[in-house]
């Protein structure tokens, strides 16, 4: 039989106060009350009213219980068993999944005659069913919250009923006073008692409504009740898009609402709650104007322009409510209910610029945190450099990712089309500190690494010719000399820079080449002086600290070296010199103390790969490739000393050009790559959880092994099939637009007689063989394919007037094959046939000269493809080692298949 409700609706509405919401009376039956959510939440909400929960159910677990801090709930099966045991109740509260809700307040209802209330917090509950549970709900003379709500509480009564208002600690949240808050947001309904308690004002009874299609609980009821709650004096409303349930009402006391989700207004499906989705008249707007109409305001309350009236006001803010309350009920004649507690500004304790010069509103000051954070804080920011989380890094990179749909590959974000635009030395820095050299970083960086290009008398160049004259391709011959530059041959130089790390953590130094910075480095102990100075001069050190003055450099750290009482080593200077180009992007915590530590190491591969690269005749005493140390050590650029390995020959500025592009071209092609995976899988083995043990020089012999004539090597092929298809013209200069060549014809020949060999191969069962350069990649669905790569160097060069014939042959050639029939689509140009052509371009006039020969040209288009993705190789391994996790790289055997 229905109870008696209110007369004043036309439907049934039991509660007369908002004293009457949570009450001390009420004992509650929790369905599902061993589910996720409530076994978190019950506990606390039992405990802080006062032991109000007398029992839940959950199917099966009859005679289980929910411990609490204020004793344990028994739990049954059903509703029908906790009451035949004795336990009353008049409010139920509904944990149950979204398809069972209905049910359950179906059962609650039909057992318990004198069930009061019913709180369903259960989202996602269907239209369908919230319907029903509507006019169950009127059919019995049951008052219903939610669904899709966190429940009721009541400061007063220290009740709390359903989900978690006032989080873990309610009562520190829930406080007496005198505004009442209804929000369609459960977690608001939480942050904006938290916020009032700031301003000075303690809540009264709080409401969650939910905000599905369905507001059982709604604002006309809510306004009736407040007006009948003696000790509510104003109340604050969240409103969100969507329905008309504010449209009418009255309101007897003041009250500030808060409008939210304009940007709702032209979506079609609802994004958050089911039902703050606007219709026809009722989206944010609309309802700002509701409520400035009902309270006489002209526009929306914010603390520059604080329009209220003695009704209310309207605000979008949350931010903005306690102000507004409070100057709401200033025109009332109603002061706080307590002292404000601090305001709502912003009060960063952590503060991260990144070097920006930002506008003053967006350049808000760092505070004190409060006591205990401050001293943790304090203690935090004695640690320099980043501390990166670690998982997992198979397949997962922090240091590249490519573009699925251009397949243009970003290294720390930034692209390799403007990487080509950078010479080596920058590139292969970036790849580790995260950040493009400035011209001092180069000088610093070209320095570091000529230092270590010549290996005369080293027993890596006799390895990695020993590799060469056993017919091995580049990338092991080299392999083979990065074998042994290990740990111990790194350890002076890693050592060196790991003690000016520690000196200079608390210095305020900022920038590592302001020499005129007013720093206090720590006192260095004799153990770390043993890792700076030697017992005798270094001739090496003497050199290096020589061409430092002649390059002009400038670096704190090389300054202090010089200050102290001894020999610098030249493992110190190295340590000086990387030190100083890590140094910024440490401070700024973009990257760890341990890459601080090991950029020596990745220095001296640098130099050993570029060094190891030219055959050991090319190695002196006093030079290299024919250049003096000493010259090298004072002027010659990473860029050139690649050049110069490679080609054998000093290079001009218009040839060095090329070089730069290209090699910027290929540091990386995303973590997929197999050199990547190579390099990563080096540092998974050994275990990046003990970063100590993880062998560098192994990481770069993973990168390199894991290329080869099909990966890196395919220029390599590209050079031949250049030679192969122009060895019969006349061509001399391939710089120059009228060299006499008629490229379509040729390409034509070539495709006519690609495709013969092609349908014979595949009567005969033979397979056919592919063109370097040519296919890879292909976009689905494209009729014509362009590697962003190759458009970018076309486009790069058209704009300095330069030529390329081979390339343009390249370009002649797709096109050919598609025209012939010989492909269903035209394809790519890729990066290999770039490698290719540019070297080929440089060196064509000596090859006719029988200068160079076709082999080396060969080598050069591989080795060409190390050096460039030596570099973004160099950044995975050193992401993995702060990064990965043990063997991280394996894959589960659910994914291996056995081929027989």
């Amino acid at each position: 039989m229905r109870k008696p409700g209110i007369k004043d609706f036309k439907y049934f509405v039991g509660i007369r106060s908002l004293a009457e919401i949570a009450t001390k009376e009420d004992r509650i039956c929790v369905l599902n009350i061993t589910g996720n959510e409530s076994r978190a939440v019950t506990p606390v909400s039992h405990a802080y009213s006062g032991g109000n929960v007398v029992f839940g159910t959950s199917p099966g677990r009859r005679g289980q219980v929910v411990e609490t801090p204020a004793g344990n709930i028994p739990v049954y099966n059903n509703v029908r068993e906790g009451m035949e045991a004795g336990h009353k109740f008049n409010v139920g509260v509904v944990y149950l999944p979204p398809s069972a809700v209905r049910d359950g307040v179906a059962e609650l209802i039909r057992i318990n005659p004198d069930v009061e209330k019913v709180i369903i917090l259960t989202e996602k509950v269907a239209v369908h069913d919230a319907r029903e549970i509507r006019a169950l709900g009127q059919q019995r003379g049951v008052d219903i919250f939610g669904a899709n709500c966190l429940g009721v509480a009541d400061s007063w009564n220290h009740v709390r009923i359903g989900g978690a208002l006032g989080g873990d600690k309610p009562e520190e949240t829930l406080r007496k006073g005198t505004v009442a808050i209804y929000s369609n947001s459960g977690n608001f309904t939480t942050t904006i008692a938290n916020y009032l308690s700031i301003g000075g004002w303690g809540t009264t009874t709080l409401i969650s409504s939910g905000k599905d299609i369905y507001i059982n609980y709604a604002v006309p009821e809510f306004a009736f009740a407040m007006a009948n709650d003696e000790r509510t004096k104003a109340a604050v409303l969240y409103s969100e898009p969507g329905g008309y349930y504010e449209q009418d009402v009255t309101f007897g006391k003041p009250v500030v609402a808060c409008v939210v989700g304009r940007w709702k207004a032209n979506l079609t499906r609802a994004v958050g709650h089911a039902g703050a989705i606007a219709g026809s008249g009722d989206d944010a707007r609309a309802k700002e104007k509701w409520f400035m109409d009902k309270f006489g305001v002209s526009d929306l309350f914010t603390p520059e322009n604080p329009v209220c009236s003695k009704k209310g006001a309207v605000v979008t803010n949350i931010s903005h409510i306690p102000l507004a309350l409070t100057a709401v009920m200033k025109l009332n004649g109603v002061e706080r209910d307590f002292p404000p507690e601090g305001n709502l500004e912003l009060k960063p304790w952590f503060g991260d610029d990144q070097g920006l010069k930002l506008p003053p509103e967006l350049n808000i000051p760092v505070v004190k945190a409060m006591s205990p954070y401050d001293e943790q804080i304090a203690e935090l920011f004695k640690n320099v450099g980043a501390i990166f989380p670690r998982q997992s890094m198979k397949d997962c990179s922090g240091s590249s990712v490519m573009d699925p749909k251009t397949q243009v590959t970003k290294v720390n974000n930034i692209s390799i089309l403007d990487t080509a635009k950078q010479p080596l030395e920058s590139n292969l820095c970036m790849a580790l500190v995260r950040e493009l050299n400035d011209a001092n970083d180069n000088a610093l960086f070209n320095l570091a690494v000529a230092a270590h290009v010549n290996l005369h008398g080293d027993a890596a160049l006799a390895a990695a010719e020993a590799a060469r004259d056993a017919g091995n391709a580049p990338n092991t011959a080299i392999s083979a000399a990065v074998a042994l530059l290990g740990p111990k041959r790194a350890d002076g130089a890693r050592n060196a820079a790991e003690t000016l790390a520690v000196l200079f953590a608390q210095s305020g130094l900022l920038t590592g080449d302001d020499e005129q910075a007013k720093i206090a480095p720590a006192t260095a102990t004799s153990e770390q002086l043993a890792t700076l100075l030697g017992s005798a001069p270094d001739a090496k050190a003497e050199a290096m600290l020589k061409a430092f003055d002649k390059r002009g450099a400038k670096s704190a750290f090389v300054k202090y070296l010089r200050s102290l009482k001894g020999h610098p080593t030249a493992d110190a200077v190295l340590a000086a010199l990387t030190t100083t180009v890590a140094w910024e992007p440490l401070i700024r915590k973009r990257i760890s103390k341990l890459t601080v530590r090991n950029l020596p190491w990745y220095a001296k591969l640098f130099g050993l790969v570029i060094g190891a690269s030219t055959e050991a005749k090319h190695h002196a005493a006093g030079s290299f490739c024919g250049v003096d140390n000493q010259e090298i050590l004072d002027s010659w650029t990473v860029t050139q000393l690649a050049y110069i390995s490679l080609l054998g020959e000093r290079p001009t500025e218009a040839s060095l050009f090329p070089l730069q592009v290209m090699l910027g071209l290929i540091i990386s092609n995303g973590v997929g790559t197999i050199s990547a995976q190579g390099c990563k899988g080096a540092v998974s083995a050994d275990g990046p959880e003990s970063p100590e043990r993880v062998q560098i020089n192994k990481g770069m012999i993973g990168f390199m092994t894991h290329t080869g004539f099909a990966h890196g090597g395919n220029g390599y092929e590209g050079i031949q099939f250049l030679i192969e298809s122009f060895k019969g013209t006349s061509l001399t200069d391939a710089s120059v637009a009228n060299h006499g060549l008629d490229l379509k014809a040729m390409a034509t020949e070539f495709a006519l007689a690609f495709n013969k060999e092609k349908k014979t191969n595949k009567a005969l069962g033979v397979p056919v063989r592919s063109i370097p350069g040519v296919n890879h990649p292909v976009f689905k669905g494209h009729p014509v394919n362009h590697d962003p790569r190759e458009v970018y160097i076309a486009d790069l060069f058209a704009e300095r007037g330069e030529k390329n014939v081979f390339h343009d042959y390249y370009r002649t050639l797709v096109q050919a094959l598609y025209d012939n029939g010989v492909t269903a689509n035209v394809f790519c140009v890729n990066i290999d046939a770039i490698i290719a052509a540019m070297l080929l371009k440089l060196l064509w006039l000596r090859y006719r000269k029988g200068e160079f020969s076709e082999s080396s040209m060969e080598m050069a288009a591989f080795t060409a493809f190390l050096f460039g993705r030596m570099a973004g190789c160099a950044g995975e391994i050193d992401d993995h080692i702060n990064r990965g996790r043990n063997m991280d790289t394996r894959t589960p055997a659910s994914q291996c298949s056995y081929v027989s």
